[in-house]
């Protein structure tokens, strides 16, 4: 038994350390099949960046049109939006007062 051994000794490490590197090529953290799962992850976290980046100048934009010179248009937008007041399809009247 040990002298087969000593015979196929290239042989055997050479099985142990193939399948020691297969293994190792497709499982684990960085095998092949772990770097695809972690490509579509990025893939997604990207996609939400963008979608977040894009938010954060939208609401940049809203909040410098309220800070300095405040744009009535925008201010009558967010008040029927969040306090509900007003109707879809509704007439709006402004009067103004001319007594000066």
């Amino acid at each position: 038994m040990l002298s087969k051994f000593k015979k196929n000794y290239f042989a055997i490490i050479s099985i142990f350390l193939i399948l020691y590197f297969l293994v190792n090529l497709f499982g684990g953290q960085r095998g092949l099949f772990s770097y695809f799962e972690k490509k579509d992850i990025l893939k997604k976290l990207k996609s939400e960046e963008d979608y977040k980046i894009s938010r954060i100048n939208n609401l940049e934009n809203q909040n410098s049109l309220l800070t300095e010179n405040v744009d009535k248009d925008l201010v009558d937008i967010l008040i029927r939006d969040k306090l509900m007041l007003g109707k879809n399809g509704e007439s709006t009247y402004i009067i103004v007062n001319n007594d000066n």
